[in-house]
């Protein structure tokens, strides 16, 4: 995501390079640099050049801190205008309502089904509620079918009415059915073409008026760049949507609609796919969007997932392992399968500042640590609470075991002896921290 825009800054910043204060001839050219890497990402031109206007104005004589140079101050002025370019502040979903009714509008294969199931899943697993599906796509061939799939994986449960063509119909017998069974939130999932037209627009506009939305979510696949942007406003001029979803910002895209989609329809930018998973979804946050996109990392997102996967019991009884050197392959398994809940792992690490442009060529797949638990798995319980014992025979019945080689399971050793010792370092260090910061007569 964002990578070649996020290359282009970089290099227009460092026109700056050895310069004492910004100045109107010193910043034209980085300034036209950052407008066509805007460009180039897509973004629509009058945004581009309205933007770097802005950045002008704000940049030109500002005096330079001897703590930084040019180049720096240019990228916090041209961060803190991405994100006000992109809406400034988060903005939930509207939930209010007794049902709370979502519709979601979009175009065919822009995600909606999909995201109406990562939507119904967030709200079901952070917030406590009850959602309800409601399949109103009655022309694609196994639409329904594919929301069942999505509510079954979930837990969460489907409306249908196998046989009716009237998605208005539908959508107003949903609201009575969640009424009656306790279902909180309503998510109505409607029918997308494969462009825009009348048909669609008056449909979509008649499930609106049936059962008065509290939410109107207008979902777009981001690949598609500038013409999700236009998409986006037609849509907004006959539905008057509250907000929009980005799907597939992990995908091979540009960046465009995400800088100007806000811009062209004065409506927030509420969440963004991340993945194919069902708890693949993120709130938008522009400020931690800027920080990507100039390529600081987002280690504010990497720490709330990492906490979403955190078991408090859990890590007191690693903490007390750890104290004792008791710590083995199973905790080691146990760390493996948290870090693998956290989502894709090239998206992780292009979180941590610096790593995203260090990973950009690299190739990180999903089942990178297949092999790893393999091997372990490979272990006899004994192996795996004693490394120590694992000499050359041991070594080569589990690489026999696992389908690796003796060399991926030195390696593996090694791994596990250093984090061994890391993790007891800092275990110690957070127990120092502790007991210093005790009252004196606590301690």
């Amino acid at each position: 995501m964002f990578e070649n825009l996020t290359d282009k800054l970089e290099k227009s910043f460092k026109l700056l390079k050895g310069q004492g204060k910004i100045t109107e001839i010193n910043v034209a050219e980085t300034l036209k640099e950052v407008r066509r890497a805007l460009l180039d990402a897509d973004v629509n031109y009058k945004i581009a050049k309205d933007f770097t206007a802005r950045v002008k104005d704000k940049a030109i004589g500002q005096e330079v801190l001897k703590a930084l140079n040019p180049g720096q101050v240019m990228v916090k002025i041209v961060h803190d205008e991405l994100v006000e370019l992109m809406g400034g502040e988060t903005v939930d979903v509207n939930l209010k309502g007794s049902p709370a009714i979502i519709l979601m509008a979009g175009l065919q294969g822009s995600g909606k089904t999909t995201f109406s199931g990562k939507l119904a899943n967030r709200l079901k697993t952070k917030q406590g509620k009850s959602p309800l599906l409601v399949a109103c796509d009655v022309y694609r061939p196994a639409a329904i079918e594919q929301l069942k799939v999505v509510g079954e994986a979930i837990g969460i449960a489907v409306f249908t009415e196998e046989g009716s063509k009237d998605p208005v119909r539908i959508a107003k017998e949903a609201i009575k059915f969640a009424k009656l069974h306790g279902n909180d939130v309503v998510i109505i999932d409607t029918a997308g073409r494969l462009a825009i037209d009348e048909l669609m627009m008056k449909e979509i506009e008649a499930i609106k008026s049936a059962v008065n939305p509290g939410e109107i979510l207008f979902v777009v696949d981001s690949m598609t760049g500038q013409d999700a942007v236009n998409t986006a406003k037609e849509f907004n001029d006959r539905l008057n949507f509250d907000g929009v979803v980005l799907t597939k910002l992990d995908g091979d895209t540009r960046g465009g609609a995400a800088i100007s989609i806000r811009s062209v329809v004065t409506k927030p930018i509420k969440f963004v796919g991340t993945g194919e998973k069902m708890d693949a979804i993120d709130a938008f946050y522009p400020n931690r969007m800027a920080d990507r996109i100039l390529g600081m990392g987002d280690i504010v997102s990497l720490v709330e997932r990492a906490h979403e996967q955190f078991d408090e019991e859990e890590a007191r009884k690693l903490q007390k392992r750890l104290a004792k050197d008791q710590f083995n392959f199973d905790d080691f398994l146990k760390q493996i399968q948290q870090i693998k809940k956290m989502g894709n792992l090239k998206d992780l690490a292009s979180m941590i500042p610096g790593m995203g442009k260090a990973i950009k060529d690299i190739d990180i797949e999903d089942d990178a640590f297949n092999s790893i638990e393999a091997i372990i798995h490979s272990m006899t319980k004994k192996e795996r609470a004693d490394a120590s014992i694992i000499d050359g025979s041991r070594r080569k019945r589990i690489a026999n075991g696992s389908g690796t080689t003796i060399q991926e399971v030195n390696r593996l050793l090694k791994q596990f002896v250093d984090t061994r010792k890391m993790m007891k370092m800092v275990s110690q260090g957070s127990n120092m921290r502790k007991a210093l910061a005790q009252p004196k007569g606590r301690r």
